[in-house]
């Protein structure tokens, strides 16, 4: 039976300056009680503002706190991935965000479930305060999305707060995908998994660092990476589009031979070369996309780099 002793609570932190405080406070509370040997590492993904400093800050006051500063912004999913594997002494990680929206106060329940042999137990949101109607209704759509596209079966409405198992990370350690979905990496590797539901909280300072752009792109990236039913749909649009055309064509052929025609058909032959480019057009950008992503995976290049690294002044216990 493995050993359930210690803890280490990853956050990754972009341009996070005023959120920090407030969320390590709350942490911190939650760690005092718990019956564990616990530590906190902190991940600046390459913040603009003054992120580092404050968890300087934080780390003076508190020595169960390690840091680690990346080169530059990989991106969330590349500096979660960091995180994790500067975690390997630790017997459990607990993934949480910088803003205060997941709660904290959830980790005891965590490791409860953790000791009853449960490897992965995940926060499922309720409530999504703090966020627009628009927000919610497309985190909504992506999730169920991605129920129907792909043989991995995410949880809805699910985020990155979840406790993972020693044997869960010597899984993802295996791991090594440039293009990462981790909600998708977290359920692809099984074992045993259960869920708390919560009520997500508005965020306790500043702003979300995630456009809808970015979530359009964080959407594709998790699409491509569970599925490959883009590329098999637009097969089936291929063929069905052929065989109109294929109908059309018999079509016109009767008409003139039974009926003949005087009048060029110059609507009717644009229509259906504008419909079939389009067609060719979003099958090769499906097909591009995909191919990009082999590109990036041929480079073979680190996932991240890293600039300074401050390990917890606490010792072992």
């Amino acid at each position: 039976m493995e050993s359930q002793r210690t803890l280490t609570v990853v956050i990754a932190a972009y341009n996070e300056q005023a959120a920090l405080p407030a969320t390590h406070q709350r942490l911190a509370a939650v760690l005092d009680t718990l019956a564990l040997s616990t530590r906190v590492l902190y991940v600046d993904d390459g913040s603009r503002d003054d992120t580092w400093a404050v968890l300087e800050a934080i780390a003076a006051r508190d020595p169960r706190v390690g840091l680690l500063r990346l080169s530059r912004n990989f991106g969330k999913e590349l500096a979660l991935t960091a995180g994790l594997d500067h975690a390997r002494d630790a017997d459990a990680v607990v993934v949480l965000d910088a803003d205060g929206q997941d709660p904290p106060e959830l980790i005891p329940e965590f490791v409860a479930k953790w000791r009853e042999g449960f490897d992965v137990v995940y926060g499922t949101r309720a409530v999504r305060d703090g966020e627009s109607w628009l927000k919610r209704a497309t985190a909504a759509a992506f999730y169920r999305i991605m129920t129907r596209l792909s043989h991995t079966q995410v949880p809805r409405d699910t985020g990155d707060f979840r406790l993972l198992s020693r044997r869960v990370l010597d899984a993802l350690g295996q791991l090594r995908e440039r293009r990462r979905f981790m909600k998708g990496l977290f359920a692809w590797v099984g074992f045993r998994q259960c869920a708390i539901v919560y009520r997500r909280e508005p965020r306790v300072a500043g702003s979300s660092k995630f456009s809808y752009w970015k979530l359009w792109n964080f959407a594709l990236d998790g699409i491509t990476s569970f599925s490959t039913v883009p590329l098999r749909v637009t097969t089936y649009v291929g063929l069905l589009t052929a065989l109109i055309a294929l109908l059309y064509g018999v079509w016109i052929v009767a008409r003139t031979l039974l009926h003949g025609d005087p009048v060029p058909g110059y609507p009717s032959l644009m229509t259906v070369i504008l419909f079939l480019g389009g067609v060719q057009l979003i099958a090769l950008g499906l097909i591009g996309e995909y191919l990009g992503r082999l590109y990036d995976e041929a480079k073979q290049r680190p996932l991240y780099l890293i600039a300074a690294v401050r390990p917890p002044a606490l010792g072992d216990d």
